[in-house]
């Protein structure tokens, strides 16, 4: 959400007659983007914003630790030229065309048509659909940085998809904090748009079938989930449409139902599981990856045990753990933050010792089947080799034979030869 925001702004910035400097070097303006999500992040980016303040470079800090430092964040960074919160971005250039400085902008309000701002080029894009989120899990400050949810208008999100595709953007990656919940809080769909072609009801599926017809666009993408939409109706969207990837990135976060209620998840173990299983139903293919918290307040070693065995019942392709953190504001934070640093530790290695495992049993299956796969460009690691996704968001290599041929973009057809936790190898078969 953070990078869809940076883009955005950097548009604006160029729509408005600024130029992209070079590098932070060369640049007379820098802005940091700010998460607050875990302490040491917001550290990271004051400190960040510290060292360019010593530089003597005119600076900005936006995102969501502005929206939580309110006003300190003066007392924090006494010569910031300026801070904007999340959905006050939209305000830079202005802010800058205006020139009175410092300032602070934590609006609530987003200025017209800045979440539609696109940098030029790519074949990959960011579409932001639903801002916020009310779902208030009591160790999270979203909701109150990013505030109340609110869907776009469908016919926006869908105008903004189609003008992508026609500036060759191939692969669209659909963005909210629970984005199964695009059109609740808000009407997304009103009387003046057409009815469903194929009979959906519910907001998000209708949308995704929407965009699947937007010609050029071979892939949707979208994170991230919450188990309680992963409904029938989402599930035919994916069986009928080819073009929605199938892979789905659903934070469990805890598998004991103790701590699940303690964390206000709106879902028991078992619902969890019943939402992999319907996905997997389909497709046992299906890429399911998540989120976990390891060292939650009161969270004891039956209860970590619990999650490690859901992991495994969920056969995970991919974990994300995290330590847990306190975050000002929010209800655990009033709870004895009581599973030693230690123990934390030790909790988020044996998952991720799991994940490796896990995730090298996955892809074994795979050995033996082509994967059609968007090429992204050469491999970070091996410049030998060229990489690229399948459908499942699994990164896929293959050795360059000769002059490569293919570009960033297109479609190639690998079959894997070899597998490993986190990545497929593989060598190019033709059409």
């Amino acid at each position: 959400m953070n990078v869809r925001d940076s883009e955005a702004v950097e548009a604006l910035l160029v729509a408005a007659g600024h130029e992209k400097a070079a590098g932070e070097e060369e640049a007379e303006l820098v802005i940091v983007n700010s998460c607050t999500v875990r302490q040491k992040a917001e550290e990271k980016a004051v400190g960040k914003v510290g060292n360019l303040i010593a530089a003597k470079k005119l600076t900005g800090l936006m995102g969501c630790a502005v929206k939580r430092m309110g006003a300190d964040v003066f007392k924090r960074l006494p010569k910031l030229d300026f801070a904007v919160g999340p959905r006050a971005f939209g305000l830079i250039p202005r802010i800058l065309e205006e020139g009175r400085l410092p300032r602070l902008e934590l609006g609530e309000d987003l200025v017209p048509d800045c979440l539609a701002a696109h940098v030029e080029g790519g074949w990959q894009a960011f579409v932001t659909v639903l801002l916020g989120c009310d779902n208030r899990c009591s160790y999270c400050i979203v909701p109150d940085v990013r505030g109340h949810e609110y869907s776009r208008p469908a016919r926006e999100v869908v105008a903004e998809v189609t003008a992508l595709a026609k500036r060759g953007v191939k692969e669209v990656c659909l963005l909210g904090q629970s984005v199964l919940r695009y059109g609740v809080r808000n009407a997304a769909w009103d009387e003046k748009d057409a009815p469903s072609p194929g009979g959906y009801t519910e907001p998000f599926p209708r949308l995704l079938e929407a965009i699947a017809t937007v010609p050029g666009i071979e892939r949707i993408r979208f994170t991230s989930a919450h188990p309680k939409g992963c409904t029938d109706e989402l599930v035919r969207a994916y069986r009928e449409f080819p073009q929605i990837c199938r892979h789905l990135h659903l934070p469990v976060q805890s598998g004991s139902d103790r701590v699940l209620a303690e964390m206000g998840r709106r879902y028991t173990r078992d619902e969890y599981l019943a939402a992999v299983r319907k996905l997997r139903d389909f497709d046992p293919e299906f890429a399911v990856t998540t989120d976990v918290i390891v060292g939650y307040p009161g969270e004891t070693e039956a209860d970590f045990e619990a999650t490690r065995s859901l992991m495994d019942e969920a056969g995970f392709d991919n974990s994300f753990v995290f330590k847990y953190s306190p975050r000002p504001g929010t209800r655990s934070a009033a709870l004895p933050d009581d599973v030693p640093t230690a123990e934390k530790e030790r909790r988020d290695q044996v998952l991720l010792e799991d994940q490796e495992r896990r995730g090298q049993e996955r892809n074994d299956r795979l050995v033996g089947t082509v994967r059609e796969v968007m090429v992204e460009g050469p491999s970070k690691r091996n410049k030998s080799r060229w990489s690229g996704r399948d459908s499942g968001n699994r990164i896929v290599v293959w050795d360059v034979a000769g002059e490569a041929t293919e570009k960033s973009g297109e479609t190639v057809r690998v079959e894997v030869t070899e597998a490993h936790p986190q990545t497929l190898v593989g060598r190019p078969v033709p059409r």
